[in-house]
């Protein structure tokens, strides 16, 4: 028998990548050439657009998928062994893929599960909604884990990140309507960011940096509410995601600012950085520098001295993402926010 052409297939025939293709053949954004050209090829190949996941509901394999930025991050680790655990006592198969937190790869991803027939999808997102539109359109159950898509432009993003904390705190505001409509299981960032700003400051540190990484809008808005305006926005640096971004990015801040007094990271992988950065500039901790940082993983208590930490509970972030993702229906799940706790061990000391 010839063998079926696929999604991929089509993809190489056209020059374009699997994402395109899906985003086209289920009605999403594309130009209008580079949609002539997807469509001519798949006619050409005979390729069936079922295959794109249309009658996913018809023909249900079974199975999750599970997409993280970074398989080799503490945190993510912590939250793929609760999908695995609650997957595993319902008799479902994972498939687990890592993004790298670059939105083209995790499109491409995306239409891989979909041509796999995979139907239910749990995600730590790096794109935007354009790239989440198309599995949704096909049919697609999907909940986001950690966090959100992103914006269109840094405006939404904004007005985005303050409505996520003033719904945290049970308020409304008046912001942008979301362009996706998917359930999440989120951690408490603002209670997280401002428990630990106010620890910093009962220890009168006034001069506080905070270390962020793509996907914490939310956690950058918290720390900007938390310490009140005027914001030093020198003292809000990013890392691009990858390690020596971070470290490049803890070393550039201390050395620029030297008068500051506490940092607080934004993850395990930045706090991991400015640990290191902290001790090739020969700055002590608590003496010289306080740190705070986002996740309890373990090496934070091998650290010398032991890390504070603002604890979101991984494992069951996890575990909740694939319980919403297992009992979706014809009702849709509600979103999940789950505590955080900050945890005073020895990094942390008073103002000098």
């Amino acid at each position: 028998m010839e063998k079926r052409a696929t999604i991929k297939d089509v993809a190489e025939a056209a020059g374009v990548g699997v994402a395109t293709v899906s985003r086209v053949l289920s009605g999403g954004s594309a130009s209008a050439a580079t949609r002539e050209r997807v469509l001519a090829v798949a006619a050409q190949l005979d390729y069936r657009p079922s295959a794109l996941g249309r009658n996913l509901r018809q023909r249900r394999t079974g199975g999750i998928g599970l997409l993280v930025p970074d398989l080799t991050d503490t945190f993510y680790g912590q939250l793929s062994e609760g999908v695995l655990a609650c997957a595993r006592s319902a008799g479902e198969p994972v498939v687990i893929g890592s993004t790298g937190g670059d939105p083209e790869q995790e499109a491409d991803l995306i239409g891989m599960l979909l041509e796999q027939s995979v139907d239910r999808l749990i995600a730590v997102p790096s794109g935007d909604a354009d790239t989440w539109t198309p599995a949704l359109r096909a049919g697609m159950t999907v909940v986001f884990a950690d966090r959100l898509p992103l914006q269109s432009s840094s405006e939404d993003v904004r007005a985005a990140a303050v409505a996520d904390l003033m719904a945290l705190d049970g308020l409304s505001a008046a912001a942008p309507a979301r362009p996706l409509d998917v359930p999440a299981v989120v951690a408490d960032d603002r209670a997280g960011i401002r428990t630990a700003v106010r620890y910093l400051r009962g220890l009168g540190h006034k001069r506080i940096a905070f270390l962020g990484g793509p996907g914490q809008e939310r956690r950058v808005h918290a720390f900007r509410e938390a310490v009140g305006a005027p914001v030093d926005e020198e003292l809000v640096v990013f890392g691009t995601g990858s390690r020596d971004s971070a470290y490049a990015a803890a070393s550039g801040l201390f050395q620029s600012r030297p008068d500051l007094s506490a940092v607080v990271a934004g993850g395990n992988v930045l706090g991991e950085a400015a640990v290191l950065a902290a001790r090739e500039l020969d700055l002590r901790v608590p003496r010289d520098v306080s740190l705070v940082m986002y996740d309890d993983v373990p090496w934070a208590e091998l650290c010398s001295p032991p890390l504070t930490v603002i604890a979101q509970p991984g494992r069951d972030m996890g575990y909740r993402a694939a319980e919403l993702v297992l009992r979706a229906g014809a009702r849709k799940p509600r979103s999940v926010v789950l505590p955080t706790e900050l945890i005073i061990r020895g990094s942390c000391g008073p103002r000098r």
